[in-house]
């Protein structure tokens, strides 16, 4: 007698990450997505109706936030196998999300090495909790949905080598509308600023010059960050062709513009690789001009300096350029060299 097929619900509001589920559940017979939805109250119509093996669920969702729909569906689809999948990282969140009853909780950035490893975890009764956050201390809670199973008090966390850094701030925003890149970049540099730090800013034109004018309008002193070196603007189409070698980042160029740039900005502030802050455009320009590998190429650069030097990075791709080409798996890939993932 053939087994029935895992039925699988998907909760995500963002249609690339809902791509990333379907192919990556696709890698593995037996698994069968019997919806897909953005919205946290209709989850919650899905699941009653549709009574699901396994919903991988968003945090930030409309209407209903993904915990208060998974405290719901626990109520009208009790056999239900529920994994957060979100970017949120706040030890509070997370453990409120696992007292849902939920098997357990994957951080997005991780998704693309630990989802499938999450997904057999949770069916087998035991919680998956990812490596990022294995220093909350979630080893002691149970997992209500599966109190009843032998392996129940199994916490599993997916254990990266021992020379992968996990722990650096390289984040990715992926925005809809440009004046969104714009008001992220300005709270992100406005609060490196503030705080008396340096930021280096290459981005495209349009939005260095909207960045200065809301910095300005923050009541931050411009002139005076440019001229003391605090705040360094750069062209990314010129600053591109610095190091690149036939198409490819060349990595000596690279670690060599990077280091002078940072060490520059450092002096500034009379800090030693401390104190800077990078956000910019470079690899997402690789992207619109079809160079996919050049840009995963240039993002995992960018996140070695990330960890290197101790500096926050922040990168900006456009939603529509990524809708016209990027697949499911190039996703992944780009979304896996940062620390954080952000959507608008």
């Amino acid at each position: 007698m053939l087994k029935s097929p895992i039925r699988v619900l998907v909760v995500e509001d963002f249609g690339q990450w809902r791509h990333f589920y379907y192919s990556t559940l696709q890698q593995q017979s037996g698994f069968r997505i019997i919806g897909e939805v953005s919205d946290g109250l209709e989850a919650v119509h899905r699941a009653q109706q549709l009574q699901p093996d396994l919903i991988l669920l968003d945090i930030g969702l409309p209407t209903l936030n993904g915990i208060e729909a998974a405290r719901r569906i626990r109520e009208i689809s009790a056999a239900s196998n529920i994994l957060f999948v979100s970017e949120n990282r706040s030890a509070d969140i997370v453990r409120e999300a696992l007292s849902t009853g939920a098997g357990g909780y994957v951080v997005k950035s991780d998704a693309s090495a630990e989802l499938l490893r999450a997904v057999n975890a949770v069916l087998e009764g035991k919680r998956f909790v990812s490596a990022s956050l294995a220093g909350y201390g979630l080893g002691g809670s149970s997992n209500q949905r599966t109190a009843d199973h032998p392996h129940s008090d199994n916490v599993l966390t997916f254990t990266k080598p021992q020379n992968v850094a996990i722990t650096r701030r390289h984040e990715v925003v992926f925005y809809r509308k440009d004046r969104q890149l714009v008001d992220h970049l300005t709270r992100f540099v406005a609060a490196a600023l503030k705080a008396g730090n340096a930021a280096i800013v290459i981005a495209t034109e349009p939005h260095r010059e909207g960045l200065l004018l809301q910095l300005q309008a923050e009541g931050l002193d411009m002139a005076a960050a440019i001229e003391e070196g605090r705040y360094i603007p750069l062209d990314a189409a010129d600053t591109l062709s610095t190091f690149m070698v036939k198409g490819s980042p060349d990595p000596a160029r690279f670690q060599k513009v990077a280091g002078d740039l940072i060490m520059g900005a450092a002096k500034a502030v009379n800090e030693d690789f401390g104190g800077v802050t990078a956000c910019g455009e470079c690899a997402p320009l690789l992207w619109t001009q079809g160079n996919v590998q050049a840009a995963i190429q240039l993002e995992h650069l960018w996140d070695e300096v990330a960890i290197t030097h101790n500096v926050e990075i922040l990168c900006g791709y456009s939603l529509g350029i990524i809708r016209s080409g990027m697949d499911s798996h190039t996703f992944a890939q780009i979304c896996a060299e940062h620390s954080g993932v952000h959507s608008f």
